[in-house]
C-alpha cells in the first residue's frame, strides 16, 4: 500500500474554512488531520465540536481525529457523531487503554494511540494487537509549526519491527515537522501516514505540496 498523506486543519486559515476544506476535498490527500486540544493534557485549546461538525459537513475525505485531551472516555461517542473515521487517544492520557480502545472499534472508527516523544515504543506492545494505527508525535503536541525531532527515526524503525515481527495491521503515522525534505525518508523508514500541518497550509499552493507529499518513495 502507497503511504498515505493527512493535511492538519490546526495550521489552516480559519477565517476561510470552508475554502480550506475545499482545496483539501480537491487535492489528492487522503484524510483530514484534526487535532482536539483542551488545555489540560497540552498548554492550548484548538476547537470542539461544533467546528468539527461544520468540518464533517464540508469535507470529502475522512476525519482523521487526534485527541489531546484528559479523560478522553467521557466523548468517544460524542466524537463518532460529529463524524469521527479515526479516533486516536494518548497512552498518556489513558488509564484503561484496552477498554478505550475496544470501546472506540465498537463505535465504529479505527482506533489509534499516541505516544508522545518521551514514550519509548515498547509501551506498546500488548496493546498492538488491538489497534489500527499508532500516531508517533515527532514534536511535542500543543503547538503547530515545531521542528521534527530527529531521534524520532529510531522510534520508528523500532515500533516497524515491532508491528511487522508481530504480523499486526497496524499502520505507523506520523505529525510534527514533517515537510518535503523528510518526508520520503519517513516512508523509507516505515511510516504509513504523514500528518503535515504548516508544510501544507503555509504554501502558496497547498495542493502541489500534498502532491508532492504522495509521490511514491
Amino acid at each position: 500500500m502507497s503511504h498515505l498523506v493527512a493535511p492538519s486543519l490546526l495550521a489552516a486559515d480559519f477565517a476561510n474554512l470552508a475554502s480550506e476544506v475545499e482545496m483539501i476535498n480537491d487535492s489528492e490527500a487522503d484524510w483530514l488531520h484534526l487535532d482536539i486540544m483542551d488545555g489540560l493534557f497540552v498548554p492550548n485549546i484548538s476547537f470542539g465540536f461544533p467546528v468539527m461538525e461544520a468540518v464533517r459537513d464540508l469535507s470529502s475525505k475522512p476525519l482523521d481525529v487526534h485527541l489531546m485531551i484528559v479523560d478522553p472516555d467521557r466523548y468517544l461517542e460524542r466524537f463518532r457523531e460529529a463524524g469521527a473515521s479515526n479516533l486516536t487517544v494518548h497512552f498518556e492520557a489513558c488509564r484503561n487503554l484496552h477498554r478505550t480502545v475496544t470501546e472506540i472499534r465498537r463505535l465504529g472508527m479505527k482506533a489509534g494511540v499516541t505516544l508522545n516523544p518521551h514514550s519509548p515504543v515498547i509501551l506498546l506492545k500488548d496493546i498492538l494487537p488491538y489497534i489500527d494505527m499508532v500516531l508517533l508525535m515527532t514534536v511535542n503536541p500543543g503547538y503547530g509549526g515545531q521542528t521534527f525531532i530527529p531521534g524520532s527515526f529510531n522510534k520508528i524503525g523500532e515500533l516497524r519491527s515491532m508491528i511487522d515481527e508481530g504480523g499486526f495491521d497496524v499502520m505507523i503515522e506520523v505529525d510534527g515537522g514533517v515537510d518535503l525534505h523528510n518526508a520520503p525518508m519517513l516512508v523509507h523508514a516505515g511510516v504509513d501516514v504523514l500528518v503535515a500541518g504548516n508544510t501544507v497550509f503555509s504554501s502558496s499552493d497547498p495542493a502541489e505540496v500534498i502532491r508532492k507529499l504522495k509521490q511514491p518513495v
